[in-house]
């Protein structure tokens, strides 16, 4: 937990897909401060026809590099959040050289009992995983 749900362009090979989804991860560890084993990921390649994402009128001008990346998490404070944005935007750049403004991120909250991780149970709500 967090769910990360991560769209791309098709075209990119297996190393690189790999080096986005371990340097995703690493920021969302280190922003959200959650253990390392705290990983669930899901990767989707998209022909360039499905996506649109502009610029909003930030003059941003987008690649085939785009990555849009939906966290789907328990609530966490702004602070955590904006460094999570931080994080991904240079970790991203330097490994494996995605553009900060080819980046999008959004977060999603959710509760405790929004949870299953397994075993047809909600483990936060049953005490076997921390809700914190």
């Amino acid at each position: 937990m967090p769910l990360i749900a991560v769209h791309v362009l098709k075209g990119h090979d297996e190393t690189y897909l790999t080096s986005l989804l371990d340097t995703i991860h690493e920021a969302v560890v280190e922003a959200f401060e959650v253990p390392e084993t705290d990983r669930y990921q899901v990767l989707t390649q998209h022909e360039p026809f499905e996506i649109r994402a502009l610029d909003t009128g930030l003059g941003f001008t987008r690649s085939d590099r785009l990555t849009i990346v939906r966290v789907i998490s328990k609530a966490r404070p702004e602070a955590a959040k904006e460094r999570l944005y931080a994080l991904l935007a240079q970790k991203l750049d330097e490994t494996p050289g995605v553009p900060p403004e080819d980046l999008v991120v959004s977060v999603v909250e959710n509760s405790s009992a929004d949870w299953s991780f397994g075993a047809g149970r909600a483990q936060f709500l049953t005490g076997e995983l921390p809700t914190s």
